[in-house]
């Protein structure tokens, strides 16, 4: 059995990329409305239909749904934008206006009938208003024929150096899919995922260079195999008293090693901290090469982590390359499913639906 995926929302693609490395998962089509940002889509998955545009556009859903069946989809991916499940929102739920790309996701559903749908969210999805929204998504759901598991997953739990969190629902048809196990004992951590580029200082390194350094780790062997060059390390070009606030700082330590009057005006403690060696990193966020942004700073070198320490850390390997603006890149890194995180997904799916060994599945 093969599946063959549309990624809706797919950015720069991270969610299918991660799907491809089970060899029974392939993304036939994708849609994003930003061309800056699914440019790195097309350029490492070529192979792939990608239309840009607005899911909203009558002649763009219609390209998507004949392009779609010419490719023979039956699984959809995809993490719809949300922003309606507050406690305002509450009184008018899935019809909320800010919800219309879940809608038009759902009704893509609707319109393909896939066997299989993945929606990935934020984590608040499934406590905001103590649970209403996300009973209010599982009925709509169910009523589409669906049987849904939903839970939170922790990036960590699957290889990803990374304590990141997500909201997750698999949908199937003919039976219901749990959410994947974990899938390794103990945590990847930033030293095993970026030591091995530990020697750019600011404003130095390349879009494209050799490695200087052999791999100290499985997982950085894991990360470059297959990758003869060293793309997108290249450090931030910081400001002369960012370095020297840096300088200030002790391996591993933040704000709380700074003079009171150098603290700036950022309110939270975990601005201009550093990431801990032996620790998986916080969640990596689209600011992640701003000194002052959070604990996102190199454990001791006196810089903010560069975009491919960043992509390690969210699991991309290396030969995995990102296109664009500085701005671009980094919303792209930031707002990516981890792939790993998006292989034990689909591998648990696999899994599931064609090894009755697993217990509890269809409980």
């Amino acid at each position: 059995m093969e599946y063959k995926i549309l990624d809706l929302f797919c950015g720069a693609g991270g969610m299918s990329y991660g799907m491809h490395q089970n060899p029974h998962f392939k993304t036939v089509v994708s849609l994003d409305i930003n061309e800056k940002l699914a440019i790195t889509f097309k350029k490492n998955m070529p192979e792939v239909d990608l239309v840009i545009g607005d899911i909203q556009d009558s002649k763009i859903k219609e390209k998507i749904i004949k392009l779609s069946h010419k490719k023979g989809v039956n699984m959809i991916i995809g993490g719809p934008p949300c922003q309606g499940y507050s406690l305002k929102g509450k009184k008018l739920g899935l019809e909320d206006p800010r919800n219309f790309l879940f809608i038009e996701y759902l009704k893509l559903v609707e319109q393909l009938q896939p066997e299989v749908f993945v929606i990935e969210n934020v984590k608040a999805l499934l406590s905001t208003s103590k649970g209403w929204f996300k009973n209010q998504i599982i009925s709509t759901i169910e009523k589409l024929g669906y049987k849904v598991d939903v839970g939170v997953l922790k990036a960590s739990n699957y290889g990803v150096p990374q304590t990141r969190e997500r909201t997750v629902f698999i949908c199937c048809k003919d039976k219901k899919i749990l959410l994947p196990l974990p899938t390794v004992d103990k945590p990847v951590t930033v030293r095993e995922a970026i030591e091995d580029l530990a020697y750019l200082e600011s404003n130095e390194g390349e879009f494209e260079q050799d490695y200087c350094k052999l791999p100290t780790s499985k997982y950085q062997r894991l990360m470059r195999k297959g990758s003869k060059k060293l793309y997108n390390h290249k450090a931030s070009n910081h400001a002369q008293i960012a370095i020297e606030k840096l300088k200030l700082i002790p391996p591993e330590k933040g704000k709380e090693c700074l003079p009171k009057e150098l603290h700036g005006k950022q309110i939270f403690d975990s601005t201009w901290g550093r990431l801990v060696w032996d620790e998986p990193s916080p969640t990596i966020d689209t600011r992640f090469d701003a000194s002052s942004n959070g604990r996102n700073n190199h454990p001791f070198l006196n810089r903010a982590i560069t975009p491919r320490e960043a992509a390690r850390l969210q699991s991309f390997d290396d030969k995995f390359i990102f296109y664009g603006t500085k701005v671009s890149i980094r919303t792209q890194i930031g707002n990516a499913v981890p792939p790993l995180m998006a292989k034990a997904i689909a591998d648990t799916i696999y899994e599931q639906l064609f090894n009755e060994d697993r217990k509890g599945v269809d409980d």
